[in-house]
């Protein structure tokens, strides 16, 4: 497990949607892990868990008493990124507002680099 500065920013809404999770389904120990996979329209999508355990190899960033697991290859696609939660009539869901991504699907759930 490694300590990491703050490379991205959680929204006001993201934080309180994660802290509203924990709270109603899981301990006060889980961790709020996001990564990206191979997949998608755009060719890498985010993933988002809650987890109890991390990797050695783990980045663990704490933003508003929330930690925040991330593996080192995730980690250099996310630098710079905000971690957003939107409700609309599409549904509600976490979107990453990523400057390292050259195009996004209409979604916004996958992206190219």
């Amino acid at each position: 497990m490694k300590k990491s500065k703050n490379t991205f920013k959680l929204t006001k809404s993201a934080i309180l949607k994660i802290k509203s999770l924990i709270k109603n389904n899981y301990n006060k120990n889980i961790k709020f892990r996001i990564y990206i996979t191979g997949g998608g329209c755009s060719g890498f999508q985010y993933g988002f868990k809650f987890e109890k355990k991390n990797n050695k190899t783990d980045f663990i960033i704490c933003q508003s008493n929330i930690f925040i697991i991330i593996d080192p290859i995730s980690l250099q696609y996310l630098m710079g990124s905000k971690v957003d939660y939107i409700e609309n009539l599409n549904g509600s869901k976490f979107i990453i507002k990523n400057p390292n991504s050259k195009s996004t699907c209409s979604c916004g759930a996958s992206f190219n680099i």
